[in-house]
């Protein structure tokens, strides 16, 4: 059975889904707690799977543009005018709503590329084997809903 961990961050964003029949079509903002599952068939030489930083460093400086951010479908009529008002703190969804499902596959394809590219980076301070995998990213929308992803 493998070892897993969960490091998880926070980020205030905010989000509109143009497609749906009711209130979340409108501009509203959630507390998101993202949490990270890596697993590991054996422990490191540290007897950790890998260390909880690793996940800091790999992804939150790109976890923070979503911070204070609104995500939007492309789609929508009013994409232009709040990505001109707004600029980079407006994340547009190519052709999606960003639903929670949405961002959480975001967050794990990027995750999963910034890792691989951790390993490959010569002195890191923190060893990365390229057994720990990323399992999961579930994504909290509200303190009693989530959705997550897995490859």
């Amino acid at each position: 059975m493998p070892y897993r961990i969960c490091k998880s961050l926070e980020i205030e964003n905010g989000h509109m889904l143009s497609r749906h029949p009711d209130k979340c079509r409108f501009p509203h903002g959630h507390t998101r707690k993202v949490e990270f599952v890596l697993e590991a068939n054996d422990l490191d030489a540290n007897q950790m799977v890998c260390d909880f930083k690793i996940i800091k460093e790999t992804v939150g400086d790109w976890l923070d543009r979503f911070d204070h951010a609104l995500c939007m479908n492309t789609a929508d009529p009013a994409y232009p005018e709040f990505k001109a008002r707004y600029g980079d703190r407006v994340i547009g969804f190519t052709d999606e709503d960003p639903t929670t499902e949405l961002l959480a596959r975001e967050i794990f394809r990027h995750t999963t590329a910034a890792l691989a590219a951790y390993q490959e980076q010569p002195g890191a301070p923190y060893p990365l084997r390229p057994s720990v995998k990323l399992v999961r990213v579930r994504v909290w929308e509200t303190s009693s809903s989530w959705a997550e992803y897995e490859a």
